[in-house]
């Protein structure tokens, strides 16, 4: 989206297909849950790998959950060892263990980020307690971040839940972006997930002004890519009609894989 609001008030988005985005907000460069490689498991990925341009030199990781198409081992091993992994405490405990910088927020729950602390971040609720793990922790979060002039939520893997509303009142100011997942790596949603119609309505509790899809059009599993015909692509465009009808104060924004977008006009 283009404007001519004061270059202060955006925030640089790249999509890096499924729950990978990459945020370049005030100085700060964040990177939700990393998946950098060709595939994520027995997952195989439509399109090619992201290239090591579009994503590094992150000055945190924002770790949702520990699904492996969330929480891919490979993929955080190629990051630097120092940059910290923001995840829920049982989280970053096991991702401690693995040789990673897992952390989370203590005091008043918010964590200054990058150099110039000028980007904050905090955990909030998300509810994906479907599909537990028997050697993972089941733990799983959203976040929030806010700059001096812009508030984001990133909702991670969730289903609707009561107290969605409150989220603007933990910033303390009007969601500008939210980052919301629209389907999955099949064309059959489980429990625990955002749907195209959900995840606006999801938009339309939390009073975003703008909303970008992910979780969809990435990830499928073997011989599924189009079985039914179309599924991988129908969610973005279905998502976009939901918000015209559920939330009509949001503008989505349909990002392509890999490339830079700049969000102006934020605050």
């Amino acid at each position: 989206m283009s404007g001519t609001a004061d270059p202060t008030t955006s925030a640089a988005l790249t999509w890096l297909g499924h729950s990978t985005v990459v945020i370049d907000l005030d100085g700060t460069r964040l990177v939700t849950d990393p998946l950098l490689g060709r595939h994520a498991g027995l997952l195989r990925r439509r399109g090619s790998r992201p290239p090591r341009g579009a994503w590094e030199g992150p000055d945190a990781v924002l770790l949702s959950h520990l699904h492996h198409d969330h929480a891919e081992l490979g993929s955080l091993r190629m990051l630097p060892r120092d940059v910290p992994v923001i995840t829920a405490p049982d989280n970053a405990s096991w991702l401690r263990r693995k040789g990673l910088h897992g952390v989370s927020p203590d005091g008043d729950g918010w964590m200054d980020v990058g150099s110039g602390k000028r980007v904050s971040v905090a955990l909030c609720r998300a509810d994906h307690s479907s599909r537990p793990m028997p050697h993972r922790p089941n733990a799983a979060n959203g976040h929030l971040v806010r700059s001096p002039t812009v508030a984001i939520w990133v909702a991670g893997d969730t289903s609707l839940y009561d107290g969605m509303t409150s989220l603007r009142h933990e910033l303390e100011r009007r969601i500008d972006l939210a980052i919301v997942p629209v389907s999955g790596w099949g064309p059959r949603l489980s429990a625990g997930h955002l749907g195209p119609d959900e995840a606006a309505e999801a938009c339309a509790l939390v009073g975003a002004r703008y909303a970008v899809p992910v979780h969809w059009g990435t990830l499928h599993a073997p011989g599924g890519r189009n079985l039914p015909r179309g599924w991988m692509d129908r969610p973005a465009r279905e998502f976009v009609s939901a918000v015209a009808r559920l939330a009509p104060q949001c503008t989505p924004l349909v990002l392509r894989h890999g490339v830079r977008t700049e969000v102006e006009g934020l605050s």
